[in-house]
């Protein structure tokens, strides 16, 4: 009998080959349709029967199917992941980036990463589970969503809004950014599990001025006004806060490495990381970087009006001194207009977490799994609003010197055959056992 990990790089390749680009306007119109058909093309290869659901935007597909489990009584496990994608340039790529080409020991593409990887490896587990009349010890709901990538208006937050009935039963999910792993300076290989990740905050920005010809003396320019503010909060640093999930991550660090860290200096730790540094320090603070701005219309008129769209992340726990700092940095010219996502945070514990130790042991044995504090947001938010608790756990075992957290939304994301086939065979040993 085949086994689900033989089928994988093919369904992720086909699923990178679907432009589904979110072109980012909060709810309008989008790409995923041809992506869901596909998803609910193989799953009904299978014998599923799918949900597929439009938010009444059109193209923006969602589909979602149940595979019952032996005690309907138990909570059930969601396993989730996003269909869209972040934009690419073709001009900038080593290969075409919707071409899920296969080189070098890697499949290359936009989505490799982010997340197609994942859904190919739960698209393959399904089929499998279904197919060989595996009944798993809980219900398993598989959703596979849109518009993750603007903040899930049309995908998971209109679904937890609109169709709620579709996760009826759910208690615990997984999802991405997590479960990969990591080579710990001086110490054994460990996988990620993240069982936090920060709030997410999208600012606009406006700075009022006196509008007029270009060639006189002004002193009420809405563009310095706006400048000045964005470039001291760009020379600011949000205060350091050890919340409980660093702390977590640093103290596992520390036992397997045998180097302690000080509590009261988690920088000097988080440092000592390599690479990995880039994902784990953004979790040391509060952070607010500017994206978009906009002003004026010609070369030779002053605008009334300044405006720029920050990003702005908080730790759990941090937003209404988050809102305040903010506010104190940027000064009183400017007008801020707030649309926020809670953080959200659970505990490293429990028989789930045990499954996914166990599952990653019988693959990569003496390897050890550490909690951590993922920096930006995913569709996790939603979900918590049903009372789902949440773990990114999208397992992969990847060669020490691989920048992975840079392949995130960036030029030739890439990701190994040889760990999409790895993770495939943790995830279908944890979904027989979870």
């Amino acid at each position: 009998m085949t086994h689900p990990a033989d089928e994988v790089v093919t369904l992720a390749s086909e699923l990178i080959a679907i432009d589904t680009t979110n072109p980012g306007t909060h709810g309008g119109p989008g790409p995923e349709r041809a992506g869901a058909e596909y998803v609910a093309a193989r799953l009904a290869e299978a014998g599923y029967t799918s949900d597929y659901v439009e938010s009444g935007a059109p193209g923006r597909g969602n589909v979602v199917a149940r595979l019952p489990g032996a005690d309907r009584s138990r909570g059930a496990l969601l396993i989730h992941g996003h269909l869209d994608v972040v934009p690419a340039d073709p001009a900038e790529w080593t290969v075409p980036p919707f071409s899920g080409e296969v080189r070098d020991g890697y499949l290359w593409g936009r989505g490799a990463v982010d997340m197609k990887g994942m859904l190919a490896m739960t698209l393959a587990v399904a089929r499998h589970l279904r197919r060989t009349g595996v009944v798993p010890p809980r219900d398993l709901v598989f959703a596979f969503l849109s518009d993750e990538e603007a903040g899930g208006v049309v995908g998971a937050q209109w679904l937890v809004a609109h169709r709620p009935d579709l996760f009826e039963g759910v208690t615990e999910a997984i999802s991405e950014v997590g479960g990969f792993s990591v080579r710990l300076p001086g110490g054994p290989r460990a996988y990620l599990v993240q069982t936090a990740e920060k709030g997410s905050m999208w600012l606009r920005l406006a700075a009022r001025g006196t509008a007029g010809h270009g060639s006189l003396l002004h002193t009420d320019n809405p563009i310095g006004k706006l400048a000045a503010a964005l470039a001291r909060l760009d020379a600011y640093r949000f205060p350091v806060v050890l919340t409980e999930p660093v702390r977590e991550f640093l103290t596992g660090v520390a036992r397997l490495t045998g180097v302690p860290f000080d509590p009261a200096d988690p920088e000097t730790a988080v440092r000592r990381l390599g690479h990995l540094s880039r994902l784990i320090e953004p979790g040391l603070r509060d952070t607010a970087t500017a994206t978009i701005v906009d002003a004026g219309t010609k070369s030779n008129v002053v605008p009334s009006i300044a405006r720029a769209q920050l990003d702005g992340r908080m730790l759990p726990g941090r937003d209404e001194a988050f809102r305040a700092e903010l506010a104190r940095v940027l000064g009183p010219d400017v007008a801020i207009e707030w649309d926020s996502l809670p953080a959200v945070q659970t505990t490293f514990d429990g028989k789930l977490v045990a499954a996914m130790a166990a599952a990653v042991d019988a693959e990569d044995p003496g390897a050890r799994l550490l909690p951590y504090l993922m920096p930006a947001g995913t569709d996790a938010k939603a979900f918590a609003r049903l009372g789902i608790r949440h773990l990114g756990f999208a397992p992969l075992r990847l060669p020490p010197e691989l920048d992975f957290t840079a392949l995130f939304h960036g030029v030739d994301e890439r990701v190994p055959t040889a760990a999409l086939e790895f993770g495939t065979r943790v995830l279908d040993r944890l979904l027989r056992t979870c």
